[in-house]
Formats: C-alpha cells, sequence, structure tokens
C-alpha cells in the first residue's frame, strides 16, 4: 500500500502527496472559477473557489489517497445555469486544461533544474512525477465515464436520457474504477509517462539543450 511508502521515504511520501493535492485541488479549482465566469455560480456560492483541499476533495478523499494512493475532487455545476453548449464543454474542459498547463510547468522547471543545478537528479524526478500525475488526471478524466469531464463533453454531442444517466452514474463509475484500479491504471500511468517523456525532449529540443 502507498502508505508504506510514509515509513520507508517520508521526504518522497509527502511531496508525491503534495503534487497529487495541488494538481486535483487546482483541477476542481478551475471547473469553479470558469463557472462562475461562464454564469454559474454554484460551485462559487458552495465554497468552492479556494485553494483549500478538504473542501475540494474531502476528508475521505484525502484519506484514501495517503493509505492507497488514489485521490478525487468534485464540484458542484448546474449546467441550466449555462446556456450555450461551448459555456458546458468549457467548464467541463477547464480542469484538464488545468492539468495540462501544471505538466507543462512541471517538465519544463524539471529540464531547467537538471541544466542550471547539480546533485539534482531528486528534484527533477519529482517534478516529472508532478507532471505525470497530471497527465495521468487528464487522461483518466477524460474518459466518458459519468462522473468525469469526458463524459460531460460528450453528453454535448449525443442525446442521453440524462435521469438515467445519473441514477447509473454512482454504479458505473464505481465499476469503471475497480477495472482501473486492477486492470488499466499501469497502462495510464505507463502513457503518462511516456506523453511527459516526450514533453521533455520536445522542450529540450525547442530551449536547446541537448
Amino acid at each position: 500500500m502507498f502508505i508504506t511508502l510514509l515509513f520507508e521515504d517520508p521526504r518522497t511520501f509527502f511531496l508525491m502527496v503534495l503534487f497529487v493535492v495541488l494538481s486535483v485541488t487546482i483541477h476542481e479549482y478551475m471547473h469553479a472559477f470558469t463557472a462562475l465566469k461562464m454564469g454559474d455560480p454554484t460551485a462559487a456560492d458552495n465554497g468552492h473557489l479556494t485553494m483549500n483541499p478538504f473542501k475540494q476533495m474531502g476528508l475521505i478523499s484525502l484519506i484514501m489517497l495517503c493509505f492507497i494512493g488514489i485521490a478525487w475532487g468534485q464540484v458542484p455545476v448546474n449546467p441550466m445555469n449555462l446556456n450555450s453548449k461551448k459555456k458546458r464543454i468549457l467548464v467541463a474542459l477547464s480542469g484538464v486544461l488545468a492539468n495540462l498547463g501544471l505538466a507543462v510547468i512541471f517538465t519544463i522547471l524539471a529540464l531547467l533544474v537538471m541544466v542550471h543545478t547539480r546533485n539534482q537528479e531528486y528534484a527533477v524526478s519529482m517534478l516529472i512525477y508532478g507532471a505525470t500525475i497530471n497527465v495521468v488526471l487528464l487522461i483518466f478524466n477524460l474518459m466518458p465515464v459519468p462522473g468525469l469531464d469526458g463524459f460531460n463533453v460528450v453528453r454535448e454531442f449525443i442525446r442521453i436520457n440524462s435521469r438515467q444517466a445519473a441514477e447509473r452514474a454512482n454504479t458505473i463509475f464505481f465499476v469503471m474504477m475497480l477495472l482501473l484500479l486492477f486492470f488499466g491504471i499501469d497502462y495510464i500511468i505507463t502513457l503518462a509517462s511516456r506523453i511527459v517523456g516526450a514533453m521533455f525532449y520536445l522542450f529540450a529540443n525547442l530551449l536547446g539543450v541537448i
């Protein structure tokens, strides 16, 4: 279990938790911020314009993160307040776009640390971890599964019985989480690592450091 890392390497444990908490919190904050800008104050009225992880993720999510390395967050959005397809899609994608931005930032920082400092292996590896976890969040949230951002985008293009979808969302989401946990998470992490590696070498070439 992830919690064993706390006793084996406390520094790495807390840095990993910090990266995940920061990434999920920013993801959820951007949903709330974008929804408010697009005309839906629901998340803002419920206190989600904050970087407080206890509000954005909740205590159970934070405990699960520390014990088994899995976390989530959610902000309330009322699509009835978003009067166009474009606005609803922007709100749905705002979280993953934030994760993409964080992945780019962490990758560039890792490259700069590698180039300009000595004994940088640990710092670079942690920054690459930060980039990778954000790409994992991006890939995962783009899946067209009820409860995830990808489903909210697909719903704008495909006629779906919203009431039926809502009734089945919890069951489908739970089943998909189990399937991903046991069968798919390693593939997602591998794909995310390759994407971050590609970004690293792309930015290195653009900056002329390799």
